[in-house]
């Protein structure tokens, strides 16, 4: 039998890696002197911030059943676990994808970094909802992978504006 998690445990690395994404953001806007791109990155980073928050909301709104933990864990290892994963899953919201820039980039650099890391995060959360099960709320992962897919359209959109064959 395999690692089995809750939507609750699910939604908390959404929450942290959509916290660790708004910081990437905000880093990349406070390299930037430009005052369109640094609009553009608070404006990405407030996005991400707005998502934390539905992830919150949702996480609030589980049942009972959906915030049950999957195993007996009075020390919280599979929390610790969980933010193990969101910081090193190597996508969006990645602690070292913030801290590998270094202010060189341009803005066309970030959005093509910052859309290879949504696709990550595509990818993680793809194989996490396979450790949900439906009666622990495997629907609540069809919905972050939707939001990050959203993310990816969202700034293909951005990187099409300033480089217009993309």
């Amino acid at each position: 039998m395999g690692i089995l998690f809750s939507a609750d445990e699910a939604l908390k690395v959404a929450e942290r890696i959509e916290g660790n994404a708004g910081a990437f953001y905000r880093k990349a806007a406070g390299l930037h002197s430009g005052e369109r791109s640094q609009d553009l990155l608070f404006k990405l980073a407030a996005m991400e911030d707005q998502h934390q928050e539905t992830f919150s909301l949702m996480r609030t709104q589980l049942s009972a059943v959906e915030k049950e933990p999957t195993t007996y864990d009075p020390m919280d290892e599979s929390l610790l676990y969980l933010k193990a994963l969101a910081d090193q899953h190597g996508g969006e919201g990645s602690p070292t994808a913030a801290d590998a820039l270094t202010g060189k980039e341009t803005m066309e650099q970030v959005l093509r970094v910052a859309i290879d890391l949504e696709h990550k995060t595509v990818q993680f959360y793809t194989g996490l909802r396979e450790m949900v099960p439906a009666s622990l709320g495997k629907d609540k992962l069809d919905r972050i992978i939707a939001e990050e897919k959203k993310h990816v359209v969202q700034l293909s959109k951005e990187l099409s504006v300033i480089h217009p064959k993309s």
